[in-house]
């Protein structure tokens, strides 16, 4: 099966949903964050730098338990930081 290229709405997402997830990372490490989530420290630098742009959803889970931020939050967040740097237009 072939993927589709995602679009920029796509990639900005990911962008937005890993600065969202390294800005709640906050002073902790990210060794301490990829471990207490169950993956490789490099998986987490990529989701966090946008270069994994729609990461598995239990991977995002994950991540967001370890940092502390509820899924909701997460998404509120994301879709908003979105609206602010690419307004719909009416």
């Amino acid at each position: 099966m072939v993927r589709e290229p995602l679009n920029d709405h796509e990639r900005q997402r990911g962008e937005l949903l890993g600065q969202a997830l390294r800005q709640a990372r906050g002073e902790r490490s990210m060794v301490e964050i990829a471990a207490a989530s169950g993956i490789s420290t490099e998986t987490l630098r990529k989701i966090e730098k946008g270069r994994i742009p729609t990461p598995a959803f239990f991977t995002v889970a994950a991540v967001a338990d370890a940092v502390g931020i509820s899924l909701d939050d997460l998404r509120t967040g994301v879709a908003a930081a979105q609206k602010t740097q690419h307004p719909m237009s009416a």
